[in-house]
């Protein structure tokens, strides 16, 4: 993290302040192609751009708005590290979250399935992830003031908040390992293969910079893959982004009922 850190969270913050009049405990940020979510909701919107501090996703499917209601805030687009933006702009929002109240946070995403038992359009709890991006949130000369230096991440995804998740889906949910790569290219199948080797049940570009810093914070963390393709060399068919879009869109509605619930539940 820069030395300027610590003010640029400050000077974000209290730029949304003065926008929101709901403070609540629960935050989401949405994954590509999911932002419909958000626009159902309503509330309060703040745009990106009004944000100080904020970048703007460049990303097709991440509208860049956030929507602030009484029982949750809403995240509509996340920032890429393969965006080219540094760590320090990947995860404001989750420091915004914080600082705006947000003690409990549900990330999701598009993964590609690594778990051959796994098909396009599964909804996938993460237990656990794997950090192949190449770089920690948290590097620095620990002049930001952040403490501890060496978070502990035993337990970064709530096994509380995955067993709400479970008893109010519809069907039973599969659990799996998340691993994040830095992209934007997708994986080989040779690839797919080693990342198998190692754990993984899905793989993205996202997501754990956002839980290791919500972990950081003390936040409790959900989080939920939706699985758009099956990862390369699984299925005969090239990688594309608008299958991702695709899918997530037919999904949507399970998906939107899933978070509906969860919000109802947590928020209350």
């Amino acid at each position: 993290m820069k030395k300027d850190f610590s003010q640029r969270v400050d000077w974000m913050v209290d730029s949304v302040k003065d926008k929101v009049a709901h403070r609540p405990a629960l935050g989401i940020v949405l994954g590509s192609g999911l932002s419909g979510l958000a626009r159902e909701a309503g509330g309060e919107k703040v745009d990106y751009g009004e944000i100080r501090e904020f970048p703007k996703p460049t990303v097709e499917g991440h509208a860049g708005i956030m929507h602030v209601t009484d029982s949750c805030i809403y995240m509509a687009g996340r920032f890429h590290y393969y965006e080219g933006y540094p760590m320090d702009d990947v995860v404001l929002p989750i420091f915004l979250l914080h600082g705006l109240g947000v003690r409990k946070i549900i990330l999701t995403n598009a993964a590609g399935g690594v778990n051959t038992d796994f098909e396009p359009g599964n909804l996938v709890l993460i237990k656990d992830h794997i950090n192949m991006m190449g770089t920690h949130p948290l590097i620095e000369p620990n002049h930001s003031g952040l403490r501890p230096r060496f978070p502990d991440m035993s337990s970064v995804y709530s096994a509380d908040l995955r067993r709400i998740a479970q008893e109010k889906a519809d069907k039973k949910l599969f659990e799996g390992v998340y691993l994040a790569l830095s992209g934007p290219s997708y994986e080989t199948p040779a690839e797919i293969n080693m990342l198998r080797s190692l754990g993984a049940d899905m793989v993205g570009m996202s997501t754990v910079p956002e839980a290791l810093i919500a972990g950081f914070l003390g936040m409790e963390v959900l989080g939920i893959s939706c699985i758009t393709n099956m990862a390369a060399g699984i299925l005969p068919e090239p990688l594309n982004h608008e299958e991702v879009m695709a899918t997530g869109k037919k999904v949507e509605k399970e998906f939107t009922a899933l978070i509906e619930k969860l919000i109802d539940e947590l928020s209350g």
